[in-house]
Order: structure tokens, then C-alpha cells, then sequence
């Protein structure tokens, strides 16, 4: 006979005090810390703990007693459901406020460094409709809210094109309106659903690998091109084609379109053949009179007009005069090499995948930059002593790794090669913040300037500034 689990307990009229990790909130009780996502400090409220551990809790407000004078009201149907957009709650000033307060935590707790004074974090400009990529899933087992389920109707349609409910990979919330992308991006979706459920096209089975329909990807730039990439896990020539047709006579706006049958166990497309069906096989962005081609495999920051200003603030920071070679590291595409390339004597950018490092060199090609070198693979395994001998110690360093940071082995080289200044452009301030640690034994701190990226979400970048030790 299985053992019956036991009822965690419900705790009464908590104050939420602080904000915390991945956008939930925290209450203190007893002495033990509470995670609870969708309230903000201020508010009062009931929790049922849904997880409890020796020295944390997790749970989620059943009731609110009373609501925080910091609240705001949620603009997005979906909030609550929808694991996107979980500060929506909080207006705009406190969300920058604690952001900046993350990074001073994080460089501070962690890094154990002197440091500067921490410049007031850069706001968004956009604060909806400012994403230029999502990406949502078809699935037939679409997640019925609590007001859905309580509502006594009988749902027969369990069709959903959405985002996937968190920790269930097989559950699909269906979106009506999503305020993360250009309104164009729902009309396109919506348009896309419809279709599909009016011509008995099946969609994904995430259980069981099966259906048509798998997933749909739009992207877009701030001069107004698009792609749309419908992603087939069936081969069926005579649906797709109709679809495909319809898609583009309805939106005669979009610029790539293309589609991938993709029939492996995961939704990643890096190792897909895409097929350009109508337009061309790729859209351009513009920065400053230079225009960089984004693929359907491209990597580009997913905020086009707040990357911009991120880009700028590298560029200060690195303070070139012309007669630099900056070695950029994590290069991606090139955004940041070519960006920079018109005033430094010669930039190599150094990438992991070959795809982003032949779009990199297709960038300098097409705007006539020629002091850019290319490399692909692994960074600990190019950016060796050797290299360094060869290409020559750099007098800047532009780093931009992935959330996880940098390997110990690419510190060793930056501390090897000695630049005068490193760029440190980080997703992760915490991670950022260990790296900031191992490279103050050569390196002092002396600019930090966080920018919001992603309005309504916890996630900040972190620009800082490093210069030699004299």
C-alpha cells in the first residue's frame, strides 16, 4: 500500500519582505525563508507550502489579506499561468531597483572585491513588445486553468499553440495575446492556430513524438523584417504546402519564410535542414549604418534597441583609439566585433559554434570591414598561450560568455595574455561575480553599469569594466 503523503501546512497572514531568484518573492517565518512566486513585497498574504525543506520553503499564495502599495495590476490575461513576465505585478521603478540591488548582492556577497560605485542601472525604453524573437510549441494536451476547470464546461477542443506550462514539458498554455513581441507576432500565431484547427491538422504529442504540427518561431527587426519558421514533425507535402500558402498570402508582410521537418526527440533546429519557401533565407538588423544578416540559427540579442545600447556601453568602456587589437571572446555573430572593428586597429572574435562564426564573417564581408579574424571551437582549446603568441597579446578584452561564465582555464589565459583593459558583459551577475574574483589578483573593478534587458522579468546584464594593476 503506497504511504500517504503528508499534508504540508498552510501558513497564515505572512508579509512578503523581498524579492529573490528567478522572480519569486520571499517571506521570512520562523526563522525559515519562503519562496513564493506572483506577489511582491508588501503584500500579506496566506501560503500553502508545496515544498519543505531543513532550512527553506517553497509555496504559493492561496489568499491575499491585503495588497502591497507597491502592487500594480497584471496587463497580460495570462499572468499567473504563464511562467513569462512574473514582476508584471510590480511597476517598472521597483523592478529596476531590484535589479540594481541583485547585481550589488551578487558582485558584493560573491565577488569579495573592491568596487566602484555601481552606476544606476539603464532602464528599457520598451517595456512591452520589445522581444525580436519567441518561440511556441503545438500541443494537444493544452493546460486548463483553475477558472476553466471550475467553470463546469465541458472542453472538447484540447488543441494549444503557447508556451509551455513550467516543469511540464507536455502541457502547453494556448496564447491569445502575448505582450513580449511586436502585435504583428500574435496575429501571425493566432492566424496559424486557426488554421490549423479548421483543417483538422494535428498537433504535437510531446508524450508520445507524434502529429503534424511541432513548433512555430517568429522573429523580427526594428526596420521591420520578419521570419516565420513552422517547424513540421509529419511529412506531409500536400498540408504543408497549404499551410505554408496561406501563411504567406494572409501576412504578405513577412520577409523569411521557412520551415523545418524536424522528426528527433528535441525542438533545437541548430542541426536542421531549413527550407526557405517564400522571401529570402534570412532578415537584416541595423545598428548605426551596419547591417548584420540573422539566420534561422542566428544567435542575436532578443532585445534589438536595448542591445544597441549595450553594445555602446562595451565600446566606452573599452576605450579604443584606433590602434587596439581587442580579442572578443563568446563572439556569437560578431555583433560586438563588428560593432567595434571602425575603431580599433584589429578585433579577432573567438566562438564555439561554426554556424555563428560563418555568419560573423559574412557581417565584416557585407559591410566592408576588414580588420576581423574568425575562429570556431572550443575557447579553452583556441584561446591557448599559443594562440596568443601567434596573434599577439591583446591591449582589450571583450568577454560576453553564457549564463554559466567563464572556465577556469579561459581566466588563465586572460590572465596570460594581460590586456590593459577587460569588457566583462555578463547575463549572470552571480556567475559574473566569481569570475570578477578569480581575476582581481591582476585586475581592479573601476566601472559597473547594469541594463535592463528584459522588462517584467529578474534577469539583468551587468557591463564592468576591469583595468590592469600597476
Amino acid at each position: 500500500m503506497a504511504k500517504k503523503r503528508k499534508q504540508l501546512p498552510l501558513l497564515e497572514n505572512v508579509l512578503i519582505t523581498d524579492v529573490a531568484a528567478e522572480g519569486k518573492a520571499i517571506a521570512k517565518v520562523d526563522g525559515m525563508t519562503v519562496f513564493i512566486p506572483f506577489v511582491v513585497p508588501g503584500d500579506v498574504v496566506d501560503i500553502q507550502l508545496t515544498k519543505k525543506k531543513s532550512n527553506y520553503a517553497e509555496g504559493r499564495a492561496v489568499r491575499v489579506e491585503s495588497f502591497s502599495e507597491k502592487r500594480t495590476d497584471a496587463f497580460c490575461e495570462h499572468f499567473g499561468v504563464c511562467g513569462g513576465c512574473k514582476w508584471q505585478i510590480l511597476p517598472y521603478e521597483e523592478q529596476l531597483r531590484y535589479k540594481h540591488k541583485q547585481v550589488v548582492d551578487n558582485l558584493t556577497r560573491i565577488g569579495k572585491i573592491e568596487l566602484p560605485e555601481i552606476s544606476p542601472i539603464m532602464g528599457a525604453p520598451e517595456t512591452t513588445f520589445y522581444r525580436n524573437k519567441l518561440e511556441f510549441t503545438f500541443s494537444d494536451k493544452r493546460w486548463l486553468t483553475e477558472k476553466e476547470i471550475g467553470s463546469d464546461k465541458e472542453f472538447t477542443q484540447m488543441n494549444a499553440l503557447g508556451f509551455h506550462i513550467p516543469g511540464m514539458f507536455d502541457k502547453v498554455l494556448d496564447i491569445n495575446k502575448c505582450w513580449l513581441q511586436n502585435d504583428l507576432s500574435n496575429r501571425i500565431r493566432n492566424a496559424i492556430r486557426e488554421f490549423c484547427l479548421q483543417n483538422r491538422y494535428s498537433f504535437f504529442d510531446l508524450r508520445n513524438q507524434s502529429g503534424l504540427m511541432r513548433t512555430l518561431i517568429v522573429r523580427n527587426t526594428s526596420i521591420g523584417e520578419w521570419m516565420v519558421i513552422v517547424v513540421f514533425y509529419e511529412d506531409d507535402a500536400e498540408k504543408r504546402e497549404k499551410l505554408l500558402n496561406f501563411v504567406a498570402d494572409e501576412f504578405p508582410e513577412i520577409t523569411s519564410l521557412l520551415y523545418i521537418i524536424n522528426q528527433k526527440a528535441n525542438d533545437t533546429i541548430t542541426d536542421q535542414e531549413v527550407i526557405c519557401w517564400k522571401g529570402r533565407e534570412y532578415i537584416v538588423e541595423e545598428m548605426e549604418g551596419l547591417q548584420f544578416k540573422i539566420g534561422p540559427k542566428s544567435f542575436y540579442q532578443t532585445n534589438s534597441r536595448q542591445a544597441y545600447s549595450l553594445y555602446k556601453i562595451a565600446r566606452e568602456f573599452a576605450g579604443l583609439s584606433g590602434d587596439e587589437l581587442v580579442y572578443d571572446l563568446y563572439t556569437g555573430t560578431g555583433t560586438i566585433a563588428n560593432f567595434i572593428a571602425r575603431d580599433a586597429k584589429k578585433v579577432i572574435g573567438i566562438e564555439f559554434v561554426e554556424e555563428a562564426i560563418e555568419d560573423a564573417r559574412k557581417n565584416s564581408r557585407n559591410n566592408n570591414i576588414e580588420n576581423t579574424l574568425f575562429y570556431a571551437g572550443d575557447m579553452r582549446k583556441i584561446l591557448t598561450q599559443d594562440f596568443i603568441n601567434e596573434h599577439g597579446r591583446p591591449d582589450v578584452i571583450i568577454t560576453d560568455p553564457p549564463r554559466a561564465g567563464m572556465h577556469d582555464d579561459v581566466i588563465e589565459a586572460i590572465l596570460f595574455a594581460e590586456p590593459q583593459r577587460i569588457v566583462y558583459v555578463s547575463c549572470n551577475p552571480a556567475t559574473q561575480a566569481r569570475d570578477l574574483n578569480l581575476l582581481d589578483s591582476k585586475y581592479r573593478v573601476v566601472r559597473v553599469q547594469p541594463v535592463d534587458m528584459f522588462p517584467h522579468t529578474h534577469h539583468v546584464e551587468n557591463v564592468v569594466l576591469l583595468e590592469k594593476r600597476t
